[in-house]
């Protein structure tokens, strides 16, 4: 079950270096997971109630933007929680499935969407604030929360187990051998990598102007799967998603035969992360 491990109170800046690459600029790789929004939808983790409950109980009133919705997981997760939701996705296939689970989604990308007067008492973005200009994204959502709205993006990050972790990293390395990720440090243990993405959330809020200091929460969980549930999550992961299907094939099998030479099942531990700030005055 998840548990709320607390949060830290602020975020310390801390200035991206001009030579990293900027996710929000790679629309390709954005836009990728709509070639199968079906899988993606279905294998694609949720995120902790403990964090739903928390922007729900933090917000002024019922009205919630999803910013890069996808096909509609967080969405609703909040409608659920009692909130209404309009979601924002750029890709129309995943917009389209979730349409047909209830959503309401205008497609665009968030920077150019128009709200056209629409006020929200929150702005989330599960897993998508990456793709987004931080500073721009920071200040469109400024424009649309009402005063004491919340803007919380959040991320799940994922670590294996160790030892498939550096079994699952060794086949990533065989098959991928110009990628350039360290796939050691993704398989083992993901979240110090994030902590570039909230901490360029951060300064980005910062940025935009509007916000009070912003906060880090974190929920601590696990997930256990089968072989096969986690073989058909992979190639939604952004790391495969553009894979030729024959180098895909060869990633999976050797995953799959890792996981096989550990009972064929395994325990995923997950630390949910968001960014928080408070909507104050005028930017």
């Amino acid at each position: 079950m998840p548990t709320n491990s607390g949060h830290v109170p602020t975020i310390p800046p801390e200035r991206s270096r001009p030579a990293e690459h900027r996710l929000h600029q790679d629309r390709e790789a954005a836009q990728s997971f709509g070639t199968d929004a079906e899988r993606y939808d279905r294998a694609r983790p949720r995120y902790p109630d403990a964090l739903v409950d928390r922007i729900v109980a933090g917000r002024p009133g019922p009205d919630v933007l999803d910013v890069g919705c996808g096909t509609g997981i967080a969405t609703r997760q909040f409608q659920a929680a009692g909130c209404s939701v309009l979601g924002v996705e750029p890709d129309a296939r995943m917009a389209g499935l979730a349409r047909q689970f209830g959503g309401e989604v205008d497609v665009a990308t968030f920077e150019d969407w128009e709200p056209d007067g629409r006020q929200f008492d929150a702005v989330v973005a599960g897993q998508a604030w990456h793709w987004i200009d931080p500073v721009a994204g920071a200040a469109k959502a400024a424009q649309v929360l009402r005063p004491g709205g919340l803007l919380a993006p959040f991320w799940n990050a994922f670590g294996f187990p160790p030892g498939l972790a550096q079994a699952v990293a060794d086949v990533c390395r065989r098959a991928l051998p110009d990628a350039p990720f360290d796939f050691q440090a993704i398989m083992k243990e993901t979240l110090s990598g994030y902590q570039v993405l909230f901490a360029k959330a951060a300064d980005g809020i910062r940025e935009a102007g509007g916000y009070g200091e912003p906060e880090q929460w974190r929920f601590d969980w696990e997930r256990s799967y089968t072989r096969n549930a986690w073989l058909e999550q992979m190639p939604t992961q952004a790391t495969f998603s553009r894979l030729p299907p024959a180098k895909l094939e060869e990633v999976l099998q050797g995953v799959g035969a890792a996981i096989d030479a550990v009972g064929g099942s395994f325990t995923m531990r997950y630390t949910t992360v968001a960014v928080t700030a408070v909507r104050t005055g005028a930017t």
